[in-house]
């Protein structure tokens, strides 16, 4: 049986605490779909190299959640 697809609201967005929106809102808004699957490339690039969050990166399984989340196509 097969991984349901993560979606935005329900497993993307939560990753993204207060303090990360606030912090990247000089290029885009972290709780907003559209800007997510707008910049996800160069988010997922900051996520993988550990340069986002500013205060540590995020654990494997959360960068995997989010990229499995662009593989499938973006659901909201």
């Amino acid at each position: 049986m097969d991984a349901p697809v993560p979606t935005f609201a329900d497993d993307i967005r939560p990753l993204f605490r207060e303090r990360d929106r606030s912090s990247m809102t000089f290029l885009f808004d972290l709780w907003s779909y559209d800007d997510v699957r707008s910049n996800a490339g160069d988010i997922g690039a900051a996520l993988e190299a550990g340069e986002m969050p500013c205060d540590g990166p995020w654990s494997a399984e959360r960068i995997a959640l989010f990229q499995a989340w662009v593989a499938g196509g973006f659901a909201p």
